[in-house]
């Protein structure tokens, strides 16, 4: 059976914490930023944890399963 490719969408878009969580960045932070009050364009700028409901896409996707 031939190797399992990473989806290299995925490799850009996540990134793996030491203890082996999926960070992630926010969306709606790429345009239309005017009409956005600064405390909702800083707090976009934070990475966050992959969601629980889409982990296992994602684990698929950087085959870690």
């Amino acid at each position: 059976m031939p190797k399992m490719k990473t989806n290299s969408g995925a490799k850009k878009r996540f990134s793996l914490t030491g203890t082996g969580k999926i960070k992630c960045r926010h969306a709606f932070k790429r345009h239309i930023l005017t009409k956005k009050t600064k405390k909702v364009k800083r707090n976009l700028g934070y990475s966050l944890l992959v969601a629980k409901p889409d982990l296992n896409n994602v684990r698929l996707m950087l085959c870690m399963k």
